[in-house]
Order: C-alpha cells, then structure tokens, then sequence
C-alpha cells in the first residue's frame, strides 16, 4: 500500500494501533515504500502524541485500561466475570491472598467460595466494601488517603502496611502485559505499591482481558520473571499466549466458546 504522504500514512498506522496491533518498523517500511527512518519518524509522531509507545524494532498500543476505577468496574463485566470463575480453582483453602486494586479481582472477590478460611487483604475501596459482611472471611483492608482516580490507597501509609505483610498468592492488577515491557500502570505511586506487593508475595497471578495483552502503559512495574500464572480469555490471540508462556508463565484460559488450543499450565 505505497503511499508518499507522511499524514496519511501516519493514520493508518495510528489506526492499527488504536485496533489493539503491534507494528513493526521494516514490514511498514515495506508496505508503504519509504524507508525505515521514515516509518521511525512516523512512530516518534505518534508516541508523543501518546497514541503508541516505542520498542525495539516497532511500537505497542497503549493500553485502554486507563480510565477511572468507578468507570473500568461497569466495563466488561461478564468478560471480567469469567476470568474470576477460573482463578477461583486456583485458591486453596486457608490461603492468605492480596486482591490488588483491580477491577477484574473485583469481580473475583464477588464469587470467593464460602467456608475457604481466607484471608483477604486489599487496598481497594470497592473490594473492601464487596467483602465487608464476609463473615467466613478475614478482611484485611490496607489503608492511607484513597485516591479518586485508582479507587485505592497507595500512598506512604499504605506502602508501610505491606511492607510488614506476608501473603501466598498476589492477584496483582495490571494494565498492561507485554514480553517485551511486562507488567505496567498508568500511574507511578500505583507502581511503587505494585513493586513492594511483589517483594511481599510468595506466588503472583495477573487476570488480563485480550485489551490489555501486547499493549503498554508508562510504568513498569516488573518484567514477566517476578509473575507465575496470566490468566487471559478463552479468544486470546494463541500466539501472543505461546509467546508468554516461552516467558516462562503458566497460561490458564477462562471458560468460554475459543477455537483457540489449551495451553497446560500448573496451579502453584
């Protein structure tokens, strides 16, 4: 698809973006007949304009995880809902669990089975209230200043909290999950809370919906090495889950209609 307009071929990369696809810089480059600098040009364009973030040899999409808590808890429910239902397999009884602020652990902490003997600990505000009348629970709740945006507490008291906890399995929030940049958020304090739940985990599961796989958010919070299980939808893209399991990552597929082949993972 040659073209010698730098605008219009910019859009059409910036649409591809917007649709969820990694690009590469030399199959643009030969798509469109122009030169790899000139594709680079066009990628330095849109990452200032914050439509990508730049790679090696590409760019990634951003990821759409960005908005407000109260706004991300009404999307994708029944999407979200799923990836709940096969993670509740994964939790033994009596275990200690940290439920990160997330709304997709929101959802797991509406279905946690009864007469578990969990304990829960959270520094969301809506999960905290989802488990309040939890009586066949112990509901820690990590606090601090809640922030409007996160829905959560991840300032300095809240860090100082985890930092004397110890729990067996992280559900870790994410908002986005890639090879080449692991885990990452859009906000820097939610980062640090995230690297210090990490130091205090012994086990980490991150719940992803296909929106947030291969895409990227300003701040790393860790690469693929400090998580043990992704759980993703039953039509995430079946190489994108090969690729993360090469990572060395279990991959668990949430039930659902997917033409897309099982890929064997332990439950840790």
């Amino acid at each position: 698809m040659p073209t010698d307009i730098p605008q219009s071929r910019r859009e059409l990369i910036g649409q591809r973006l917007a649709a969820g696809s990694r690009v590469a810089v030399t199959e643009l480059a030969s798509e469109f007949s122009v030169s790899d600098d000139a594709i680079r040009r066009d990628l330095r364009a849109l990452a200032a304009a914050g439509e990508c973030r730049r790679v090696y040899g590409g760019a990634l999409p951003v990821s759409p995880a960005s908005g407000a808590m109260s706004d991300r808890m009404a999307r994708d429910r029944h999407r979200k809902r799923q990836l709940a239902e096969a993670v509740v397999g994964l939790i033994a009884d009596g275990e200690c669990l940290f439920l990160d602020n997330s709304s997709t652990n929101l959802a797991l902490a509406e279905i946690l089975p009864a007469s578990s003997n969990l304990t829960v600990i959270s520094n969301s505000a809506a999960i905290v209230a989802a488990l309040a009348d939890r009586n066949d629970i112990r509901l820690i709740a990590i606090g601090g200043v809640v922030d409007p945006n996160l829905g959560a507490c991840t300032g300095p008291e809240a860090l100082v909290q985890v930092q004397h906890i110890h729990f067996d399995r992280l559900l870790l929030g994410a908002c986005a999950v890639s090879c080449s940049h692991g885990v990452c958020v859009f906000d820097p304090t939610d980062m640090a809370f995230k690297q210090q739940l990490l130091a205090s985990a012994n086990y980490v599961v991150v719940l992803a919906t296909s929106d947030k796989l291969e895409t990227t958010a300003p701040f790393r919070v860790a690469s693929l090495k400090a998580i043990d299980t992704v759980v993703v939808e039953s039509d995430a893209e079946g190489a994108i889950c090969s690729n993360l399991a090469a990572a060395g990552l279990d991959i668990v597929r949430a039930a659902g209609t997917s033409s897309q082949p099982p890929i064997s993972a332990k439950t840790g």
